[in-house]
């Protein structure tokens, strides 16, 4: 319900993850016989927590050891592992300068042409370890970069920029029609991203298999605070998951939402299903992965932008190995590893026995969820009050 701000000016109260929890279930079912697998087209991972493209996340060895996991991982085809031959060379400089020149760096690292040929190379790379292979690039170069990634072996192909829409405007460079890109591209394509109900509808329409769901909440991002715009996670993955559930009724065909950023724990990615995604993509989690290629720091993909940056560098540290972050055993007490284990557990304890029973999870409102009952924990700095 909007309230009003102002003479005649109305706002809409939209929630995040730390203002609602989950009811638990009239029922509950053993964990470990939850079912946790996602599709996108015709492909199916165990693992629906995917890794987002940024460079301090993905690299080759990255993507192949999740997708031995079961999951995805995304591989930016405009980032440094497509910009140089030897991309581990300028990562180490990335991971030892200070602060202060970090964006600067950056900056002038990602001046460097992307090379078709390592996009291609990349690509042959991870597909001949027999892995799901995911790459990620802007609307503007999506043909040209869709065309070599689909010819190189890719499977999953998503477009990917602060704002999405399809009806995008601009004089100075050619605007990407998303529907004629879907019908030419021969493997499915994921879009994003976007935080309201009509953009999703209009652009499930055009032919894609994905959606993703989140402006500006990821940590390494700045964009709520350079633009000043974003939604929430609950309510952008709740209003977009109604047009996927109306999509579907009136079409019969199914669109993944995916929930893309924002999530810190594993409670937060329980809620992000219980809001209706079905899939998580996550880039903080995963960089404190030790196969990482940052070793230990994260920077969002806007953080390089020439003129206006809307990202920064952040040390994360390195908490564990890939598989500990996904399947644990967990090291930490703070929710941020075992996260498929996490999620498991909380399906069981509402009684949902796949996603889609946990997309009908009952929410409450619940600003103290983060509080109640902490003040130990919050004395210590220890548990939920790191």
């Amino acid at each position: 319900m909007a309230e009003y701000i102002g003479v005649r000016r109305k706002a809409r109260r939209c929630y995040g993850f730390d203002e609602v929890a989950l009811v638990p279930g009239k029922i509950t079912i053993n964990p470990s016989e939850t079912d946790t697998t996602f599709k996108v087209g015709k492909l199916k991972f165990k693992v629906p927590i995917i890794a987002s493209a940024m460079d301090g996340v993905v690299d080759v060895k990255f993507a192949i050891t999740m997708g031995k996991l079961g999951g995805m991982a995304v591989l930016n085809l405009e980032g440094i592992q497509t910009r140089y031959k030897n991309p581990q060379k300028v990562l180490q400089k990335l991971t030892r300068v200070s602060s202060k020149t970090a964006t600067e760096l950056l900056q002038k690292v990602y001046k460097e042409p992307i090379k078709k040929r390592l996009i291609a190379q990349r690509i042959k790379e991870i597909k001949k370890a027999r892995v799901p292979v995911v790459v990620s690039s802007i609307p503007q170069r999506a043909e040209e970069f869709g065309r070599i990634a689909q010819d190189a072996g890719c499977d999953i192909f998503i477009v990917q920029a602060t704002v999405t829409t399809v009806k995008h405007l601009s004089r100075e460079y050619k605007i990407l029609n998303f529907s004629k890109f879907c019908k030419f591209m021969k493997i499915p394509v994921i879009v994003g991203n976007c935080v309201t109900h009509d953009v999703a509808l209009e652009l499930m329409k055009t032919g894609i298999s994905g959606l993703l769901i989140g402006i500006g909440p990821g940590t390494a991002c700045t964009t709520r605070g350079v633009l000043g715009i974003g939604i929430p996670q609950v309510t952008a993955t709740v209003d977009c998951a109604v047009a996927r559930d109306d999509y579907f009724k009136k079409t019969k065909k199914y669109i993944t939402i995916i929930t893309d950023g924002g999530m810190a724990t594993g409670g937060d990615i329980c809620k992000a299903f219980a809001s209706g995604a079905d899939a998580v993509m996550l880039g903080n989690a995963f960089a404190r992965a030790k196969e990482a290629p940052g070793k230990g720091y994260h920077w969002g993909m806007a953080t390089p932008h020439p003129n206006l940056p809307r990202g920064t560098r952040i040390r994360v540290g390195t908490s564990g190995t890939l598989e500990e972050i996904i399947y644990g055993p967990a090291k930490t007490d703070d929710g941020t590893q075992n996260l498929v284990g996490a999620l498991m557990t909380s399906m069981g304890n509402v009684g949902a026995r796949n996603i889609k029973e946990m997309q009908k999870t009952e929410i409450i409102i619940a600003p103290s969820i983060q509080t109640e009952g902490k003040v130990y924990q919050s004395a210590q700095r220890v548990g939920m009050r790191k």
